[in-house]
């Protein structure tokens, strides 16, 4: 079955144009791209489930991904809301906008035959994210918990109020030490 793109594959921001093809991909596709956990095809049906379960607002399902990774990975807005919009041109998604002018994505029946159509992949990505297993491989329980101290000393320092030039120079050294250790381990 073919659908009508609000707009199609031409318009800017169009998740499809960062393929450099005008094809209608509707799966998930096989490899990586470098520096993004998901592809466009995984995101989608990721989000697509996570709004099969109940239906959510896009900076829910941000964050609750980035839960899930303890911080290690978060998609960005930029990323996650042209997902979203073309689930919605798709006719996968309805969004139901709320009177504070957020929008609440819900499934639609033709996004649950699609699901269902490809619930295996889907499930696979669930269980990703639910274990916090970047590309399936498992990160250590330890260094989940470091990522969540340290975020959460980060906020506590900022609830203290500013932070003054001294005391940003340790914390830059600090964390340009930790990226350096991390990325010769």
């Amino acid at each position: 079955m073919r659908h009508e793109h609000r707009g199609g594959p031409d318009r800017p921001n169009h998740p499809d144009n960062h393929h450099g093809h005008h094809g209608h991909h509707h799966g998930p596709r096989h490899g990586r791209h470098r520096g993004r956990l998901f592809d466009y095809g995984e995101l989608r049906l990721l989000l697509l489930a996570m709004i099969a379960e109940r239906p959510r607002h896009g900076y829910e399902m941000i964050k609750e991904i980035g839960d899930r990774f303890g911080g290690a990975y978060v998609p960005s807005p930029g990323v996650v809301y042209p997902t979203l919009a073309w689930l919605d041109d798709m006719g996968y998604a309805a969004i139901d906008p709320e009177p504070s002018g957020r929008k609440l994505y819900r499934i639609t029946p033709e996004g649950e035959a699609f699901l269902t159509a490809n619930r295996a992949a889907a499930d696979d990505l669930l269980s990703r994210i639910s274990a916090g297993e970047p590309a399936g491989y498992p990160f250590p329980e330890a260094v989940m918990q470091a990522m969540k101290e340290l975020r959460h000393a980060i906020r506590t320092r900022l609830q203290r109020g500013p932070i003054d030039p001294a005391a940003a120079e340790t914390m830059t050294a600090a964390l340009k030490a930790a990226t350096q250790s991390v990325e010769n381990s």
